[in-house]
């Protein structure tokens, strides 16, 4: 079993940027992929990146490519979201995510509690 806890979020205005990290405990951190979500008001909850369990492979949202970038530090237990270039769209709670599975998904085990993120034009 592994818990999550987010940090990092915040105002921001458009075009700046911000970092999100995830906290993890457990000593199987390196066994789960892990991704970022992200929830709109009125929004289904969708995936804006995941990293595989050894940080060989990501994936991002078409909608965040080129702006934000995932990484992990599997020594650490955490992983970390770059966010820049940030629009207004990019509102919402953010959520960190592990699962066996590549990519995570809305059925995934564990998350966090989330982080919100609130970029004004």
């Amino acid at each position: 079993q592994v818990q999550l806890v987010e940090s990092g979020g915040g105002l921001v205005q458009a075009g700046g940027s911000l970092r999100l990290s995830c906290a993890a405990s457990g000593r199987t951190f390196s066994s789960y992929a892990m991704g970022w979500f992200r929830q709109a008001p009125g929004k289904e909850r969708e995936l804006v990146a995941a990293v595989m369990r050894s940080g060989g492979n990501t994936y991002y949202a078409d909608s965040v490519k080129g702006r934000f970038a995932i990484s992990r530090d599997n020594a650490k237990n955490t992983v970390s979201l770059q966010m820049n270039s940030l629009k207004p769209e990019d509102t919402g709670v953010y959520y960190c995510a592990a699962d066996w599975r590549y990519p995570p998904s809305s059925r995934s085990d564990y998350w966090g509690r989330g982080t919100q993120v609130t970029v004004s034009s």
